[in-house]
């Protein structure tokens, strides 16, 4: 094995260990890139050949991750979001509300305001957290 084949391998392992510390799949497709260039360098490729290969592998790489879900990050709201807020989705009873559609309930074990969801009904029941604002759930029936 050549030195030329020796550093297209090892900067293709050093960016997939860099893959792993972020998280991301664009180090990867750039990694596969690299190791592409490798691969050409074996074959007895010319260096320039390698370069531009490995160059293709990975934007072709790049533009074909970009275009699936895992390419994108999603952008979604935090008070909506279950993950980062345990409270999303749990259960509490409301036996009254006011004309602002708000009520004050026991929640655990603290009093908490909550608000209505617009399209519901301002009936007494159970309803389901759907959002945390500050500290207001909002909630919809379940």
């Amino acid at each position: 094995m050549s030195a030329q084949e020796i550093v297209w391998f090892t900067l293709a392992v050093l960016l997939v260990i860099g893959e792993l510390m972020t998280g991301t799949f664009y180090l990867l497709m750039v990694a596969i890139g690299l190791l592409a260039g490798g691969l050409a360098a074996l074959a007895g490729l010319g260096f320039p050949v390698q370069a531009v290969l490995a160059a293709l592998v990975a934007v072709i790489g790049i533009v074909g991750l970009w275009r699936t879900r895992f390419g994108h990050a999603t952008r979604e709201n935090a008070a909506r979001n279950r993950n980062v807020n345990l409270d999303i989705g749990e259960m509490l009873r409301v036996d009254a509300w006011s004309p602002e559609r708000r009520a004050r309930v026991q929640y655990r074990g603290a009093e908490w305001d909550v608000e209505l969801a617009p399209p519901a009904p301002a009936t007494g029941g159970e309803f389901r957290i759907v959002e945390v604002r500050g500290n207001v759930l909002v909630v919809a029936p379940k």
